[in-house]
């Protein structure tokens, strides 16, 4: 089902700025203060034995009193707890190829293990003779390869529908090609950096997630409800069927259920914020009075019936105002949990501008990044779902049977099918603790944000889990941990590019939509099927040169070097080598593939040349066989770096300079530094 491909990619990110040096520590908090003063407690504990427990007692005191300095001489806060502020900021309808398939270093239109249907990959979508009797199949496709004034028409455009049928026919059991035929042919369109200058910023200055799925595939709604909640009721989850939803895979706001006993509505399970609330966490939304009708705990009966004077009214019905929120981040006063919903011309669901969602995306991010409190902040920016725009990535979902997870559907004759997760969508992380991050690469979803708090929140001694998240997703989606770098934070200041205001109508109202519309007749590209018109031949040729080092654990799909302090792991004749490694990391002979071993279920994979198609196996020896190659576990430590190991033997790679190859050693780790390559 799938097949390994070569990258050819286009452009090399700009160089980064290097870190900044740490502060001074202040005398009573160093080091040499430390050692003296428990030089002193052993040198009393010697010299007056007879008074022991009197000194003992003192001891006791003073070496907890030189713990809590030492704690603050060795950097104090060593991780999560160091994090004060999380901004939780949630988009609409844009999907992740269509945003950021030609992106360097990421799993986008160079796919290193592309599916294949048959002898058609991924990319090649079903079409009819009424749509092109010339080709008998549509690529993706770049939405303003026409230029002139289309970059601006565009923005404006509609694609697919994001319902729950038309996505699952789209997925097609599987083989995910039937997105023109069941969406339409500009559902495969994609943008490009120039097109979206802010949303790369901020992706490329800090860390992207390649991995981020919706968490149901479906519209807005069971999304959001997902995002606040952690379920959207599948029967056999933690809810009962009389709680609502059961499930809730549309966006039904009329009160009872819809035919079946689906949809029911208003939910009536307990929110991520009520955890919070009830552990004395401080939150709060922040909306204005055009919120898009996006926030979700307004679904939920419970806040719908708040008394006006309870915190789940003033902070999850009522909620503050954006300009709250920008004057909260400027004093450096934000709630410990931000959530921001933001209007509906900003929100980028189609046809409402990219453009003039980038403006609030670089308003808020702003805001965050120039905060007195940045240096312990997390703004994590997501999309609800794709909107109806082509994913290539085939969902990672749960086996069939899961409870909680699979039902039969009730709408798009696909049988007994799973609810989510679903298509990938934009995902990036701003903080100190992400600056220059490259890649998230673990599985995630919606569910990982509220994992994300839980764990943060426990670092800080309170305990917020939720009893109401789906356990399969509670097991298999990423709490975002492993994307945050604690040890080598950049505070640095960081001005995002410049993008318009949206436009305002006569009442002072955002039109941004409705004012492209009338200025551009045609905001609908006609879709190229044929190279003469502008079809793509060969998809990697859209993708930019460069790399980006990843983090988390490890996934497939991309092209991979493999380094350690100047070296790297290279082919040379028939056996696995060491060579120097390259300052762009573009040496083939130093590109690799993996491939899972476990279904992509946890960390066992093999490793294929992407040279010469070889693996690696028995001995460091190259060989031709996916059977014969070796297998390897490869683990993730924040700051550190992969350890790979043997699986069968247990002993870990490891490497020297000046030495020809690697070798293998009973060791606890190694670390190697990973690179995702596009050349």
């Amino acid at each position: 089902m799938y097949k390994k491909t070569i990258a050819t990619q286009r452009h090399l990110p700009p160089s980064l700025p290097p870190f900044p040096q740490p502060r001074a520590t202040p005398w009573i908090a160093s080091r040499s203060f430390v050692f003296l003063l428990l030089t002193l407690l052993l040198l009393l504990l010697l010299c007056y034995p007879s008074s022991l427990s009197p000194i003992m007692a003192a001891s006791r005191f003073l070496t907890s009193t030189a713990a809590a300095i030492f704690y603050l001489a060795t950097g104090a806060k060593a991780g999560l707890e160091q994090i004060d502020h999380v901004i939780l900021f949630m988009q609409e309808n844009r999907a992740f190829d269509h945003y950021f398939g030609t992106m360097a270093g990421v799993r986008g239109f160079d796919d290193a293990n592309l599916q294949m249907n048959g002898d058609r990959s991924v990319y090649q979508q079903q079409i009819t003779a009424a749509q092109s009797t010339e080709v008998d199949y549509l690529q993706p496709w770049y939405i303003n390869y026409l230029g002139g004034d289309w970059p601006e028409a565009t923005q404006c455009m509609y694609a697919g529908s994001n319902s729950w049928s038309e996505n699952h026919k789209a997925y097609n059991k599987g083989k995910n090609d039937r997105w023109v035929l069941d969406q339409n042919a500009y559902s495969i369109g994609f943008y490009k950096r120039n097109d979206l200058p802010v949303h790369w910023a901020l992706a490329e200055n800090f860390v992207i997630g390649d991995m981020y799925q919706e968490s149901v595939i479906a519209s807005t709604s069971p999304n959001r409800v997902t995002w606040a909640s952690g379920s959207i009721n599948v029967p056999g989850g933690p809810q009962r069927p009389d709680q609502g939803g059961n499930p809730y895979i549309d966006n039904n706001e009329t009160p009872g259920c819809e035919a079946g006993g689906i949809n029911c509505y208003p939910l009536k399970w307990k929110t991520a914020p009520e955890f919070w609330e009830e552990a004395g966490v401080s939150w709060s939304v922040f909306q204005d009075a055009d919120n898009f009708d996006d926030n979700p705990l307004a679904w939920f009966e419970q806040f719908q019936k708040a008394n006006k004077n309870s915190a789940l009214y003033k902070k999850g019905m009522k909620g503050q105002s954006l300009q709250n929120f920008y004057d909260r981040a400027a004093n450096g006063t934000l709630p410990a949990v931000s959530i921001i919903v933001g209007p509906m011309q900003l929100s980028e669901h189609p046809p409402y501008s990219p453009h003039d969602g980038a403006w609030l995306q670089r308003k808020v991010a702003q805001a965050v990044i120039d905060s007195p409190k940045f240096k312990s902040s997390a703004l994590i920016v997501s999309y609800d779902e794709t909107g109806g725009w082509y994913d290539h990535l085939s969902p990672f979902h749960a086996p069939e049977g899961t409870a909680g997870e699979w039902l039969n559907d009730p709408w798009a004759g696909q049988g007994n099918t799973f609810a989510g997760p679903g298509f990938r969508v934009p995902f990036y992380i701003v903080s100190p603790f992400t600056r220059h991050g490259g890649v998230y690469t673990e599985h995630s979803d919606h569910n990982s944000q509220i994992l994300f708090i839980e764990k943060w929140l426990a670092a800080k001694g309170k305990n917020v889990t939720t009893s109401e998240m789906v356990q399969w997703r509670r097991q298999n989606m990423g709490d975002l941990v492993a994307a945050f770098d604690f040890k080598n934070p950049d505070a640095s200041p960081i001005k995002l590019p410049d993008t318009p205001a949206p436009h305002k109508n006569a009442a002072g109202n955002y039109d941004g939509s409705a004012h492209c519309a009338a200025t551009y007749k045609q905001h609908q590209p006609p879709v190229p099927y044929t190279e003469d018109q502008g079809a793509i031949g060969d998809m990697r040729t859209v993708v930019e040169h460069g790399f980006k080092p990843i983090r988390g654990q490890l996934t497939e799909g991309r092209y991979l070097t493999i380094e350690h302090g100047g070296i790297a792991l290279a082919v040379v004749g028939d056996s696995l080598a060491i060579q120097p490694a390259t300052e762009k990391h573009d040496d083939e002979s130093q590109r690799w593939i993996v491939h899972s071993q476990d279904n992509n279920y946890g960390n066992t994979f093999t490793l294929q040349s992407a040279l010469d198609d070889r693996y690696v196996c028995k001995d460091g020896k190259l060989c031709t066989s996916s059977v014969d190659a070796q297998v390897f576990t490869i683990r993730f430590t924040p700051s550190e770096g992969y350890t790979i190991q043997d699986k069968s033997s247990k002993k870990v790679m490891a490497a020297r300079k000046g030495e020809k190859a690697p070798f293998f050693a009973v060791v606890e780790s190694f670390n190697w530094n990973i690179f995702s390559v596009s050349y």
